[in-house]
């Protein structure tokens, strides 16, 4: 997306206003915005407030879109082990459009092992490749954090399909497997796509620990 595009978003909706800038930065193609959009809007429609930790960011937008969508997140924290040199060019153009944002958006060039998980936070990814999926998802329920995560690159030689291929496709199975392992581990899960036109990789899993009878 470049600046020349800016008036393909004519509208007043803050989607059509995240695009222009986005445009004005230079940095994203169409196909990024339009999935992380998606995945943010569903998110906040379900959990609100925390910190936010945008895991295998890659330019970040996610992180900033949720801090547009729900102002009462003190922060976000956008993590990746190769954060794009022309990621501050985006930040920065999404901060001068939302002036609010400024001092609120934080990268670290880390691993995600490296990464401090509170159970108040909101651990978010959007096409995290392969087990890096199934890494957030454990960094998240190991604190019992809210996490979601909109897998993508199935790796079939390390994620299990625990024999469910023979009733569904392979990649499917996995996330099928990802679902179930999350509920049993206390979480009330929900399964949403968006739509196939944006992305061919469009199952997004949300959960959010659900606490027991006396439990503090």
């Amino acid at each position: 997306m470049t600046p020349q595009q800016e008036s393909l978003f004519p509208g007043d909706t803050l989607f059509c206003k995240i695009a222009r800038a986005v445009c004005r930065a230079g940095t994203l193609p169409r196909k990024e915005l339009y999935e992380t959009w998606e995945v943010a809007k569903r998110v906040r429609r379900r959990y609100r407030g925390g910190r936010v930790l945008d895991l295998a960011c890659g330019h970040g937008l996610l992180a900033h879109i949720m801090l547009i969508l729900d102002d009462s997140s003190e922060m976000a924290i956008a993590v990746d082990k190769n954060i794009p040199a022309n990621a501050e060019n985006l930040s920065n153009t999404l901060i001068s459009a939302w002036p609010r944002l400024q001092n609120r958006i934080i990268y670290k060039n880390i691993s995600i092992e490296e990464v401090d998980v509170r159970p108040d936070d909101i651990v978010v990814s959007a096409h995290a490749c392969g087990t890096l999926t199934d890494l957030i998802i454990a960094k998240a329920t190991a604190q019992l954090a809210r996490v979601a995560v909109l897998p993508c690159c199935h790796d079939l030689r390390q994620s299990p399909t625990c024999g469910l291929e023979g009733w569904m496709e392979k990649t499917l199975a996995v996330d099928t497997i990802r679902a179930v392992e999350l509920r049993a581990k206390g979480y009330k899960i929900i399964a949403q796509n968006i739509p196939d036109e944006i992305t061919p990789k469009n199952r997004l899993l949300m959960g959010e620990y659900e606490k027991k009878l006396g439990e503090r």
